[in-house]
C-alpha cells in the first residue's frame, strides 16, 4: 500500500533576532516576485538597498519576542502545531516546512520521499488565500518537486477561510482569552495582514475572503455592528494597501473616546512579529497614545486543541481515499 503523508507549510523565520541572520532572510522573503509583484530589474536595487538598514531593525524587533528557551514563537508554534497533529493522525507521518529559511520546504519534502512517501496531502498554513502566501507556497513546493525524480501524487488543502472547524476554534480561543480579562472591550478589532490594493484588482481574491471570514465569525460571536471594526496590517513601501489600516482605526477609536480594545487576529495562524510585537506592541503603543488605557492582542490559533482538531479534518477530507 502507498504511503501517505502530511507536509504543512508556514512562511518561515530567521535563525536567530541578528542582523547576520536577518539579512538573508529577508532577501529570500522580500525576492519573492509573488510578495513584491515589480520587475527584477527595477526591484533588485532598492531590495539591496533595504537591506543596508532593514535587517538592523528587524532583529531589533525579533528580539523582543525571541524566547530563551523555544527560540522563534512562529517556529516553535509550527513545531507544536506538527506534534500534536501527528498525535491525532498516527498512521501517516505528518512534516512541516518553511517557505523562507529553516526547515527549507524543499529538504523536508525530498526527507519524506526518501522515507517513502507517494502520497503527499499539503496544508497551507493561510485560510485565506493570496497570492503572497499560498500560491508562493505551492510555488515553492513545486519547484522543489522538480529536482525530484520521483514525485509524490498531490492533493493541496484549499482555503478555509469559512471552514467550520477553523471558525470555532476562533470562537473558542477569543471566549477563552475575553473570559481571562479583568476589564470588558469597547470595542473588538479584527486585524488582517494587508496587500496591495494593486494586487486585489489584478484578481487576487484575499480580500473577498477576509470579509467572508469576518462575517462568519462576527456572527458566530454575537457581536453586534458597532462594536466591530474589521482592518489590515503589516503594510510595505508606499503603494496603497487594503484599508482601513489597524493603526489608523486604534487612533480613531481612542479619539472617539473608546478606552478598551480586544484584538483579534483571523487570518495568522500561529503567533509570530506581526501579532506579538507589531500589534501586541507598536500598536497597542500607538492606541495608548492616543488616549486608549487597554489593549489586548489574542493569542493565535498556536496548539489550541480546536484548532489541531480542526486540522486533521481538514487533511482528511483532503485525504479521503488516502487515509482510513
Amino acid at each position: 500500500m502507498s504511503m501517505t503523508g502530511v507536509l504543512l507549510i508556514q512562511l518561515g523565520t530567521p535563525d536567530a533576532p541578528t542582523k547576520q541572520a536577518l539579512k538573508p532572510y529577508l532577501r529570500q522573503f522580500l525576492g519573492d516576485p509573488r510578495v513584491i509583484e515589480v520587475p527584477r530589474w527595477k526591484w533588485w536595487p532598492i531590495l539591496q538597498l533595504i537591506l543596508l538598514t532593514r535587517p538592523k531593525n528587524s532583529a531589533a524587533k525579533y528580539a523582543r519576542i525571541w524566547d530563551p528557551q523555544t527560540g522563534s514563537p512562529l517556529l516553535h508554534w509550527t513545531r507544536r502545531q506538527t506534534e500534536e497533529l501527528q498525535k491525532l493522525l498516527p498512521q501517516v507521518p505528518v512534516r512541516f516546512g518553511m517557505q523562507v529559511g529553516n526547515p527549507p520546504v524543499a529538504v523536508v519534502v525530498d526527507e519524506m520521499i526518501r522515507q517513502g512517501v507517494e502520497r503527499l496531502i499539503v496544508l497551507p498554513m493561510y485560510p485565506q488565500y493570496s497570492a503572497t502566501t499560498m500560491a508562493s507556497a505551492t510555488d515553492v513546493l513545486f519547484q522543489a518537486l522538480m529536482k525530484q525524480r520521483r514525485v509524490p501524487a498531490l492533493r493541496v488543502v484549499p482555503p478555509y477561510y469559512r471552514h467550520p472547524g477553523y471558525l470555532d476554534a476562533l470562537v473558542a480561543i477569543f471566549r477563552e482569552e475575553l473570559a481571562k480579562l479583568t476589564w470588558q472591550p469597547d470595542h473588538f478589532v479584527l486585524s488582517f495582514h494587508g496587500i496591495p490594493v494593486r494586487y486585489a484588482q489584478s484578481g487576487d481574491p484575499y480580500a473577498t475572503q477576509v470579509k467572508r471570514t469576518t462575517a462568519a465569525l462576527v456572527e458566530r460571536l454575537g457581536w453586534p455592528r458597532q462594536r466591530w471594526t474589521q482592518s489590515f496590517q503589516s503594510l510595505f513601501g508606499r503603494e496603497k494597501w487594503l484599508k482601513p489600516y489597524t493603526d489608523d482605526v486604534l487612533v480613531k477609536l481612542a479619539k472617539a473616546g473608546v478606552k478598551r480594545v480586544f484584538v483579534g487576529l483571523p487570518g495568522f495562524t500561529a503567533d509570530c512579529l506581526e501579532t506579538l510585537d507589531e500589534i501586541g506592541n507598536e500598536s497597542r503603543h500607538v492606541f495608548l497614545n492616543a488616549g486608549g488605557k487597554e489593549l489586548l492582542a489574542c493569542r493565535c490559533l498556536n496548539d489550541h486543541p480546536a484548532w489541531i482538531a480542526a486540522l486533521r479534518t481538514l487533511v482528511l477530507h483532503e485525504g479521503q481515499g488516502w487515509i482510513s
